[in-house]
């Protein structure tokens, strides 16, 4: 991954490849031409303070995301500026907002790929500007080439390496706070983009047992302690959902179950994660042009596993427990079929009306697992339904929970992180939808409303008095359009940073 470097050295006279400058959409009283942003004053002045002049005719506008590369000015050691859109100019008495600077400098790191070094000369008004840039840069320098020939890759035949170095000028490197924000942005990043690594991994490769070995093995080297339960543990102890998905794959499901605990702890955070490492629909198989990207289908499992190692990496003063709810859901004569009925962990029975709604099956029998230690809370991950992509499009998740509260204190946690997402209801009236003559529940109801009627069901599975929340991140999970922002194609990481912060909420005492 990317170094990073917080520097107080001059711009002109620091030995790299290219600065990283900010510039901003004009104001309502100087419309179209870009506005230079602080940090850049000492390249604007060494263009005679007409930067702007030369960057609008360029065709730069200070665009969010839009990147314009020029000569650097005689007398810099670095031989070329890079400037970066911050989008619309902030208030007079506030600075550039943390998500802004986030995409500016995971955009500018995109553009470096192939650089050793670069200076990022952007607005840094506080430690936590310092954190977001850093964020950005990791995240937008990320690139996932471990099934590509590497002699090719260093070629360029395949790409360029990620951008080598990165030193954020206007830091402070003996100030505790921006040290702090910056070790907060590189342990968090480097968690993310492992999980980005799951996620882009091919199917083949990574199928439930091959998942919990990472587990097991990143478990180990930051001291949480996990627990596997394979096939024969599973059927031992009636975990029927998780098995009944799992049923018609020669790779066995798994259920992994990671701690964290911290001795100054008074809050328990739990996390589920849907894991189907690929989902072809099972007996209910999915149509051409839907398979492909189905690798995918573990995101919510790959965000609950690095959101744990990231909270035992940040020494977070709160409990958390993952649970990883691992199958692979695949066609053959063992499959679970269309009417069956299978006994959940909880003893709850539920009819199956369509496979290819299984990852409200395996969340069951973990959240049901979850509920059992009693904590504080519940929030699960899963890339759960195509209604909710329909609702919210394909970058913002959906957010439903059993209490108003704790769904508006993730919401916030999930606007603090930068990640867009919104708050779902759960309509009592579609919960009659999945009433069986069979069963006690069915795992599919009415068609409309589909995204909070799979939100209703995990609901039964919750233990009584839990407060719990939900998370569908079926849309932003795998972006399967260009690269925008710090955001790459393929596995984005989604619902990591929400978590994370999350968890040092409760840390801070913030969730009741």
């Amino acid at each position: 991954m990317t170094a990073l470097t917080l520097s107080t050295a001059a711009v002109a006279g620091l030995r790299a490849d290219a600065i990283v400058i900010g510039v901003a959409k004009g104001s309502a009283s100087k419309p179209g031409g870009p506005v230079v942003a602080p940090g850049a004053e000492a390249v604007d002045q060494a263009y005679d303070g007409n930067l702007a002049g030369v960057l609008e005719t360029l065709g730069a506008s200070g665009a969010e995301g839009e990147v314009t590369k020029l000569p650097a000015p005689a007398g810099f050691k670095a031989p070329l500026v890079v400037a970066v859109g911050l989008g619309s100019q902030p208030g007079k008495d506030s600075g550039y907002d943390a998500e802004a600077l986030r995409k500016a400098a995971g955009a500018a790191a995109r553009a470096l790929a192939g650089t050793k070094k670069a200076a990022f000369a952007l607005p840094l008004a506080d430690a936590a500007d310092a954190g977001a840039v850093a964020e950005g840069v990791l995240l937008g320098a990320y690139s996932f080439d471990a099934y590509k020939d590497q002699g090719d890759a260093k070629n360029g035949k395949n790409g360029k390496a990620p951008l080598a170095e990165a030193a954020l000028l206007g830091g402070k490197p003996r100030d505790k706070a921006y040290k702090a924000a910056v070790e907060r942005a590189v342990a968090v990043s480097e968690e993310l983009n492992r999980a980005r690594d799951l996620i882009n991994t091919p199917p083949n490769d990574l199928n439930p047992e091959a998942f919990a070995a990472v587990a097991q093995t990143a478990a180990k080297e930051h001291g949480i302690k996990v627990q596997v339960l394979d096939e024969k543990a599973l059927v031992k102890g009636g975990y029927g959902g998780i098995l009944g998905v799992g049923a018609g794959s020669a790779s066995g499901p798994r259920l992994v179950k990671l701690s964290y605990t911290s001795s100054k702890a008074k809050k328990h955070l739990a996390l589920v994660g849907k894991g189907i490492t690929y989902d072809s629909g099972g007996i209910s198989l999915k149509p051409a042009g839907h398979n492909e990207t189905m690798k995918c289908d573990m995101s919510g499992a790959a965000a609950v596993f690095a959101a744990v190692v990231a909270a035992a990496r940040l020494g977070l003063e709160v409990n958390v427990t993952g649970w990883l709810a691992l199958a692979e859901n695949m066609p053959s004569g063992s499959a679970t079929r269309p009417g069956d009925v299978l006994r959940m962990y909880s003893g709850k029975t539920v009819e199956v009306l369509n496979t290819d709604a299984e990852g409200r099956l395996v969340l069951a029998d973990a959240l049901w697992a979850a509920s059992q230690e009693k904590p504080d809370a519940i929030v699960d991950v899963a890339t759960l339904t195509g209604a909710m992509m329909l609702a919210l499009g394909s970058r913002t998740f959906g957010i439903m929970a059993n209490d108003d509260a704790f769904r508006a204190a993730v919401h916030e946690a999930a606007e603090e992180a930068g990640e867009p997402a919104w708050p779902m209801p759960l309509p009592e009236h579609l919960r009659k939808g999945m009433e069986s003559s069979t069963a006690d529940i069915a795992n599919m109801g009415e068609r409309m409303g589909g995204g909070l009627v799979a939100g209703l069901f995990l609901r039964e599975f919750v233990g009584e008095g839990i407060t719990w929340a939900h998370l569908d991140i079926a849309g932003p999970a795998y972006n399967e359009g260009g690269p925008f922002g710090y955001t790459p194609k393929g596995g984005t990481g989604s619902a990591v940073r929400t978590l994370v912060r999350l968890a040092e909420r409760a840390a801070a005492g913030e969730l009741s």
